[in-house]
């Protein structure tokens, strides 16, 4: 048997992290198999249809690395992919549901249907027109009655399957509901859609979260009805933002394209999502989509929810950055130095060299460069440094020397620099650890930035670096109390 899986999304809105798992595990156990991946959009709710949804589940999935093989783009033998557009299908098997047994119409109004609820405030269908006559039904068909079609689940019994990670699942017939199969609108309902397409389109496991375990058997009785062998299921944990609470796309939890905004990888958001609720036999935790095709197995697959844990997603986009080629790197970072301090100002692929191993997302890039025209008075202590045995009076001294390197620099790159440094330490005696430390703070302003002395003043360019070690030079007189000699 070829493995046939699927992901049908509804375009409600963004792509939520938790369903582009669901896409992930269907798309990996697909492809582990050699099988094929069908992408199918349930637009059938239009309440909750949101414009330009569609296209954010094809941008996502593109993004992602997801090769779709039957789908409303590219098409396919089972098409249409698009629910809205299979609304005759569906009726066509509701009627015929209706003469297995399978399902009744139902004309209850909406004063009915309040009506029956308990003082509880629960709900529950009562068969009522299950028991109409033939020609009760047919003669309210005839004067153009709204109705619905139900589905006719017994009202005894057990109906039972087996999830492949879940295991035995039963559920008492008593505590299920005739739940409507076909609107008023003609549209059908999820309950009914997922069975009619999942088996036309010959799906063989369907992959969803767990809150289905309890509902999947009333889908089974559907199959049964038809005489339709149902898929295999595979039931996946929830994912949690805390202890206490799933992430919700309902409260904007986890939005795949707020994480790309953020400055994160597609291929480290992959990588990440894939091991909420699933590990390899190994201890590897990075995994391009190749490796985890390749180890991904239903038995890797936890039955207990996941925390949603952003910093250790933000550690291992930072593997992914780090081994970026050098131009990818540049391709990233430019739209985030647009938005910074430097946007026009410097040479971007000196930073680039800088910042590829300090950072974790691109969204960072800003305040690391933020500190390069932050120049102004600054706390002199910033000289002090124990291990280096140096202060104010020791920065000035360097201050000194390093003009003297620089000023007759003809090219001025970060060999000439740290050429001049060096022969000017040893000439003067002093440690070169002191003058380059002092030569970063006079240049800057801070004790810390991504690169040293000799990277920052080939940033600058001379006339700046010039121009800053002279300011420090004056201010280390004003404030420090050390006359220039």
């Amino acid at each position: 048997m070829s493995v046939r899986t699927r992901f049908a999304p509804s375009p409600t809105g963004f792509m939520h992290i938790g369903n582009l798992r669901t896409a992930l595990y269907a798309y990996l156990f697909a492809r582990h198999y050699g099988g094929e991946f069908i992408l199918r959009i349930e637009d059938t709710d239009e309440k909750r249809y949101v414009p330009g949804a569609v296209e954010l589940i094809y941008r996502t999935l593109e993004a992602s690395g997801f090769r779709i093989d039957e789908g409303p783009l590219n098409g396919g033998k089972y098409g249409p992919y698009v629910q809205s557009e299979r609304k005759a299908i569906y009726a066509e098997y509701a009627r015929k549901l209706i003469e297995l047994g399978g399902a009744y119409y139902c004309f209850c109004d909406k004063e009915r249907l309040e009506s029956l609820t308990d003082e509880n405030g629960n709900r529950k269908y009562d068969k009522h027109c299950l028991r109409l006559s033939p020609e009760e039904v047919r003669r309210k068909l005839e004067a153009g009655e709204e109705y619905v079609i139900r589905q006719n689940i017994p009202e005894h019994g057990m109906t039972e399957y087996e999830d492949m990670v879940y295991g035995r699942i039963a559920v008492d017939c008593a505590d299920l509901e005739d739940n409507i199969l076909i609107k008023s609108d003609g549209m059908p309902t999820y309950n009914f859609a997922n069975v009619i397409d999942d088996h036309l389109m010959g799906i063989t496991h369907v992959m969803r979260g767990a809150e289905y375990l309890s509902s999947t058997p009333k889908y089974n009785l559907i199959y049964a009805a038809f005489g339709w062998e149902p898929p295999k299921y595979v039931h996946l944990p929830a994912i949690m933002k805390d202890a206490q609470h799933k992430l919700s796309k309902r409260y904007g939890d986890a939005n795949f394209e707020d994480f790309i905004a953020k400055g994160y990888l597609p291929e480290a958001i992959i990588n990440y999502i894939a091991l909420l609720g699933w590990s390899p036999k190994s201890d590897l935790e990075k995994m391009d989509m190749a490796t985890l095709t390749e180890l991904f197995g239903v038995e890797g697959i936890s039955k207990s929810g996941s925390i949603f844990d952003e910093p250790k997603m933000r550690w291992l986009n930072g593997l992914y950055v780090k081994e970026l080629p050098a131009e990818k790197f540049a391709e990233f970072a430019e739209p985030w130095y647009a938005k910074s301090v430097v946007a026009d100002k410097y040479d971007h692929s000196k930073w680039n060299a800088l910042l590829q191993s300090r950072i974790d997302i691109f969204s960072e890039i800003p305040e690391k460069v933020a500190f390069i025209e932050d120049f102004g008075e600054y706390d002199l202590a910033l000289y002090d440094h124990k291990k280096l045995k140096a202060d104010a009076s020791v920065g000035y001294t360097a201050i000194k020397y390093a003009l003297e390197a620089l000023e007759p620099l003809e090219t001025f790159d970060e060999e000439s620099i740290s050429a001049a440094f060096a022969a000017k330490a040893e000439e003067k005696g002093m440690k070169k650890g002191q003058l380059l430390w002092s030569v970063r703070v006079a240049v800057t302003g801070y004790a810390v930035t991504p690169g040293g002395a000799v990277e920052m003043a080939d940033i600058l360019g001379k006339e700046e670096t010039l121009r800053r070690l002279n300011f420090s030079k004056e201010l280390i007189e004003k404030k420090g109390n050390v006359q220039n000699s």
